[in-house]
């Protein structure tokens, strides 16, 4: 049970970290910089995800080596997904109105989502 209760937690806390920096903490620049390696952008914003995963690992007691080495997974794999999603984007016309559109915006969610299933999993095993 309390690994359940720990592993739940650790969800929450990445869930929380990924509404905040997703959708609170983008600002234009940032949004511009996702799908150009020379632009800051992308990296600020991976950066931040990577910033907020560490406290919900480290809550859990997961170990120093092993937070670092998630955290900088968590900020390559968070870079690379932004960065193809809005290469996608850059390349359709598709709005918020379009079904193309959604789907390309929840590919990226569940990209994400399903980076925060491997991040427990490795920080539980």
């Amino acid at each position: 049970m309390e690994v359940a209760i720990t592993m739940v937690a650790m969800l929450a806390c990445l869930q929380l970290k990924h509404f905040v920096v997703d959708y609170v903490l983008q600002p234009a620049w940032i949004l511009r910089g996702k799908g150009d390696f020379r632009m800051i952008g992308g990296y600020v914003h991976a950066g931040g995800h990577a910033l907020g995963t560490a406290p919900g690992l480290m809550s859990a007691g997961v170990g120093l080596m092993r937070v670092t080495i998630l955290v900088l997974a968590e900020f390559l794999a968070h870079y690379l997904i932004d960065y193809g999603k809005a290469l996608l984007s850059q390349h359709s016309r598709a709005d918020a109105t379009t079904r193309a559109y959604w789907a390309v915006h929840g590919a990226d969610q569940l990209l994400h989502q399903l980076t925060y299933a491997a991040l427990i999993f490795s920080a539980a095993v």
